[in-house]
């Protein structure tokens, strides 16, 4: 079996170390079609979304050719995007490209080995599930779940599959990301004192598809399929089109951007959720019918259960102005940790003399730069072939072949869901949001959240 595994010699400088999985576990199933290494893999897309067309793609095809990937089929339940993509995507590949109106007809393909997920947010949980258990391996798209339900139900499939499941939280394939994850881990930080995410922009415009929504009429898709476990509503354009916009379909600020973030905090600290999250939010601005927020503040409680230790993070976003722009800071008594800058600084520490003078021994941090490229996050929703997405990406079609566990395990997705959902929870219900270890429940106003 080893033989039949394919080597790859060269490394991306942004690529994080991934830990060997092994394939000991695996299902009779599973282990019949490891792929070798001269076979192609055989790859569906899930839903032509602009995330996809814009960026996934583009990624993709970096690096297929010498991984010796290829793109097979595509499902989407709108006959226009449908129709779109196919050309699209022949017009990239150079060859036919099976339609598919749903992903029955998807995983009806013969041989297809992995699929790229890029649905709506409340459907990646549920199309996740679809994949595993056609034995697919699968690159999905955060946030993972916007619902317990669907969190705790596709990991339980992914878990049980061990198919490879890369979700798409690319920060995790970043250099300078992985060397502060080190930074910290090693102990070099000190403990962090506090934590500050940030997520601005100023565009009316964001999340609205004014003329896809024009365009869609409720017989040139199947409304029912849309809407999956979701409470039945009357068709309407916008929620399909324009789902950031619409809860239960998205929690938009959260799910769309906060989930990035707060993965890191999981990742540096290796604490799975928050104790507990406070929120507030509203639509001030852009009154055009939404039901997410276009302003939300959070403020979490993380650390141990014991609480023998603890710090604070604030998430803060909004959508009428841009100043500040996307930043991630880390604190401790000795400095600070900054993503924007991509520096270890003791800017904002404590002073040695005051330290002693207080008895006490000041953490002074050195000047440490986290990365020579300096990758930072972008705001636009399509960033093109961006170095992050890339290196995620191509670290997903290294695992297929290698059966190793990728950067982004379904861990992470399950634990930025569960503080998405937290968070959700605080906002709508106007209490403190807890999670229940035991019953893997979020609780507010001593009720499990539902929506």
């Amino acid at each position: 079996m080893e033989n039949s595994r394919r080597k790859f010699i060269k490394q991306s400088a942004i690529f994080a170390a991934a830990t060997y999985a092994g394939t000991m576990g695996m299902s009779a199933k599973s282990y019949g079609r490891i792929i070798g290494a001269n076979d192609r893999v055989r790859v569906g897309v899930v839903g032509f979304s602009d995330r996809f067309k814009e960026t996934l793609l583009p990624c993709f095809l970096n690096h297929n050719k010498e991984l010796n990937f290829d793109i097979v089929g595509l499902s989407d339940l709108w006959n226009y995007r449908r129709d779109l993509g196919i050309a699209h995507l022949k017009a990239k590949f150079g060859h036919d490209i099976k339609a598919c109106r749903n992903n029955d007809e998807l995983y009806a393909t013969k041989d297809l080995d992995a699929v790229i997920i890029s649905t709506a947010d409340f459907q990646h949980a549920l199309h996740t599930i679809e994949a595993v258990k056609a034995s697919c391996d699968a690159y999905v798209e955060k946030p993972f779940a916007e619902t317990m339900d669907d969190a705790k139900a596709a990991f339980k499939a992914v878990k049980a599959s061990k198919q490879i499941v890369q979700i798409g939280s690319q920060r995790r394939s970043g250099e300078n990301y992985t060397n502060a994850a080190k930074f910290i881990q090693d102990g070099k930080f000190g403990p962090i004192t506090a934590v500050d995410l940030v997520w601005n922009v100023n565009q009316p415009g964001r999340w609205r598809r004014p003329d896809l929504v024009a365009k869609l009429k409720e017989e040139d898709i199947d409304w029912k399929r849309f809407l999956l476990n979701r409470p039945t509503e009357a068709f309407d354009p916008r929620k399909y089109l324009e789902y950031r916009l619409f809860w239960p379909y998205s929690s938009g600020m959260p799910g769309q951007w906060m989930s990035h973030q707060i993965d890191t905090v999981h990742w540096f600290t290796n604490l799975k959720h928050p104790r507990s999250v406070v929120a507030n939010g509203g639509i001030y601005t852009w009154k055009d019918g939404r039901r997410n927020w276009d302003s939300m503040v959070a403020v979490f409680d993380y650390g141990q259960p014991d609480t023998t230790d603890g710090f604070q993070v604030t998430f803060t976003s909004r959508m009428q102005n841009s100043v500040g722009d996307v930043g991630e800071v880390y604190y401790s008594n000795g400095g600070e940790l900054n993503l924007i800058t991509n520096k270890v600084s003791p800017k904002g520490g404590l002073k040695e003399k005051e330290a002693a003078a207080m008895g006490l021994k000041a953490n002074l941090l050195p000047e440490f730069d986290l990365s020579k490229t300096e990758i930072k996050a972008a705001t636009g929703a399509n960033m093109g072939g961006d170095a992050l997405t890339s290196g995620h990406m191509r670290n997903w079609m290294e695992c297929v072949r290698s059966r190793k566990t990728p950067n982004a395990p379904v861990e992470a997705g399950y634990s930025h869901s569960i503080a998405n959902i937290m968070t959700n929870a605080a906002v709508r219900t106007g209490a403190k949001a807890i999670f229940d270890e035991n019953r893997q429940e979020v609780i507010a106003n001593g009720k499990v959240f539902k929506y």
